[in-house]
């Protein structure tokens, strides 16, 4: 019985602990702004876990709160982490993929006010982290995106843009996000 137990245990914690995440450049993190707007549970969650799923992070239900848009993280506790890039640098990204789960992902510039994808994705995986491959593919984990050249006035205001990370695993039906504030050098 103990032997079980033990099992049932080890399985369980395989199956809710991390998943995926940006570790570079620094991506959106909980704090004040959005334990007002998304409620202690949803930080609390994400603290624990932020490379988790957002159907895991509990909501508020306030209307403010949208978890599908930078984990509900609010700029306003990010206005230190903004980067700021000019028009057709590269930028690198790191991703941290501890338990992997096979489906598409991509990269996108998202205006923050509407929560819609600016232009083109910068860059798409038709199958990312794919967990019945023995070794992920490197540029799973390390890849690079270009800033476009024609965002015109777009994304000069902090608060305007992230660059999202967006990842859905097809079989675990999980969605994973990370989000970068960013402004384009004028």
């Amino acid at each position: 019985m103990r032997t079980f137990t033990l099992f049932s245990s080890v399985a369980f914690a395989s199956t809710v602990l991390a998943h995926g995440n940006i570790t570079s450049p620094p991506a959106r993190q909980p704090g004040a702004a959005m334990q007002k707007v998304c409620g202690a549970d949803a930080v609390a969650a994400v603290l624990a876990d932020g490379t988790g799923p957002l159907e895991n992070i509990p909501s508020s239900g306030s209307a403010n709160c949208n978890i599908f848009l930078c984990k509900g993280a609010q700029f306003a506790d990010n206005q230190a982490n903004v980067q700021t890039f000019a028009a057709g640098e590269v930028v690198d990204f790191a991703a941290q993929l501890p338990i992997p789960h096979e489906g598409p992902a991509n990269v996108s510039i998202i205006d923050l006010a509407t929560n819609t994808v600016l232009g083109q994705p910068l860059i798409e995986f038709d199958t990312y982290a794919d967990e019945n491959l023995a070794v992920l593919p490197a540029n799973n984990t390390a890849f690079s995106v270009t800033i476009p050249e024609d965002l015109g006035t777009q994304c000069q205001v902090a608060g305007e843009c992230a660059l999202q990370w967006f990842w859905f695993g097809t079989s675990a039906v999980q969605t994973y996000e990370s989000c970068v504030d960013f402004v384009v050098a004028a």
